[in-house]
């Protein structure tokens, strides 16, 4: 049997069309839902999956994954989540996200999480 390769790239197509361009190590995302806990980030936010993270300080990161602007200043791609979080300061003197002293590793894995959360 053979299928027409028009048909073939059609049904890709069609397949692929509700992929997310994003793909998620699950592996770094556990690690970041880890962090998160330990770190205290429910304190001033709701964080879905995170036990406890029922803050109010900060805005919910429920839907993170599907916003436009990481802060209402940087668009939300993987690099300047992590940018974000590894120095809030930085990128909005004076708001109320303290540096936490993550490495580029823990805002990696931190990112990765918040990246499941559509």
């Amino acid at each position: 049997m053979r299928i027409d390769p028009r048909l073939l790239a059609l049904t890709l197509c069609v397949a692929l069309a509700g992929c997310d361009a994003r793909s998620t190590d699950s592996t770094a995302a556990d690690k970041g839902a880890q962090l998160i806990a330990q770190k205290g980030c429910g304190l001033c936010h709701s964080i879905p999956g995170i036990v406890g993270a029922d803050g109010r300080v900060g805005p919910p990161l429920d839907h993170m994954a599907k916003r436009i602007y990481i802060a209402g200043m940087l668009h939300n791609t993987p690099d300047n989540m992590e940018r974000w979080l590894r120095n809030p300061q930085a990128v909005a003197p004076g708001n109320a996200m303290p540096d936490m002293g993550l490495s580029p590793q823990q805002a990696t894995a931190i990112a990765a999480y918040l990246e499941t959360l559509e």
